[in-house]
């Protein structure tokens, strides 16, 4: 018994699948970053066109 807890206490499998569920979280919160930052940008951008396409056609 007190082998098992050693062999579990020394096992890595463990730590490796938290460190990559720490690095997809961080991968996330930067493309949620991103995509938010860029939104605006583009709803703007998109905006403007169409006010320019708007009032050239008429």
């Amino acid at each position: 018994m007190l082998n098992a807890i050693r062999r579990f206490v020394k096992e890595e499998e463990g730590a490796s699948a938290a460190e990559y569920a720490l690095l997809l979280a961080l991968i996330t919160l930067g493309i949620v970053g991103a995509v938010t930052a860029l939104g605006g940008s583009i709803t703007t951008a998109l905006n403007a066109a169409s006010s320019t396409i708007t009032s050239s056609a008429s």
